[in-house]
């Protein structure tokens, strides 16, 4: 366990998600800076590989957090857990302190406020960035309500609001196939903004963009910290360190070491398995 996790004061109650908690109102019910992800033992094995071994990590709500580490680290077992997509083999999994992310499935997890953006990104190309967004918005997905949905002024505003913060305005009508990748990225964050995604997980985010797009990119993280919590699994060390936020190293399916990106750096097992090579 490491040494955030051994603060955390209890386990917590296993509860499932009432339907009326959702996205950013199951976030709610955290104040903020107290755990809002808690992940403790977290073990994952495949054909006798541990791809996480009894991995713990607290998140705190509104944290920005980035998390390194060498390939098969277990950075990307860790966000499949998060999100559902694999079940551990032990540990503890909670969200916003009473949800049992162990007992939920994908679509369950996504409703409860968790979003993921993973490194290809994944939007509709035939589609403008406007619809992307459109498409996107938390609504009821029954046939009916998908039949009869209308875009009223309130939420074609709020479109629009998201389209400004992520750089987007003036691609509003452009197809995504047409933008480049780094926009293309930032439209996916719009998506996950779009489904009031409280946990924001994002999956080596400026991996081929130009050296502007990584520049605006860490603006947007940057403006999203405290409005949302969001955790950030990158191998850039330069954007990492642009963030200035606290770093978590996963080595072998464990915590490594965890602090500022001065205090990882300067750890020798950090450059001996990471960073040295």
């Amino acid at each position: 366990m490491t040494e955030a996790a051994a603060r955390y004061a209890g386990p917590p109650v296993t509860v499932l998600p009432p339907p009326a908690a959702q996205g950013l109102q199951a976030a709610d019910t955290v104040t903020q800076g107290d755990p809002l992800l808690y992940l403790d033992g977290v073990t994952v094995s495949f054909d006798g590989f541990k791809a996480l071994n009894a991995l713990s990590l607290v998140v705190g709500k509104g944290e920005l957090r980035c998390i390194i580490g060498p390939n098969g680290a277990g950075k990307t077992t860790m966000m499949d857990v998060v999100t559902g997509k694999t079940r551990p083999d032990a540990g503890k999994a909670f969200f916003a302190t009473t949800y049992d992310l162990t007992r939920l499935d994908e679509a369950e997890i996504a409703n409860l406020g968790i979003g993921r953006k993973f490194q290809k990104p994944t939007v509709f190309e035939n589609l403008t960035a406007f619809e992307n967004l459109e498409l996107a918005q938390k609504a009821p997905r029954g046939t009916w309500s998908a039949l009869l949905a209308r875009l009223d002024e309130q939420k074609a505003g709020r479109i629009g609001a998201t389209l400004e913060r992520i750089g987007l305005a003036d691609r509003r009508f452009a197809r995504a196939g047409a933008l480049s990748h780094g926009q293309k990225q930032w439209l996916e964050i719009g998506m996950l903004l779009m489904q009031d995604a409280a946990l924001l997980l994002l999956d080596e985010p400026v991996a081929g963009m130009t050296d502007h797009e990584t520049e605006e990119t860490a603006k947007l993280v940057l403006s999203l910290a405290g409005e949302r919590t969001v955790v950030v699994v990158e191998h850039d060390m330069e954007f990492v360190r642009s963030l200035g936020a606290r770093v978590t190293v996963l080595h072998e399916g464990s915590v490594l070491a965890e602090g500022s990106i001065d205090h990882v750096q300067a750890d020798q097992r950090v450059v001996e398995v990471y960073l040295g090579r």
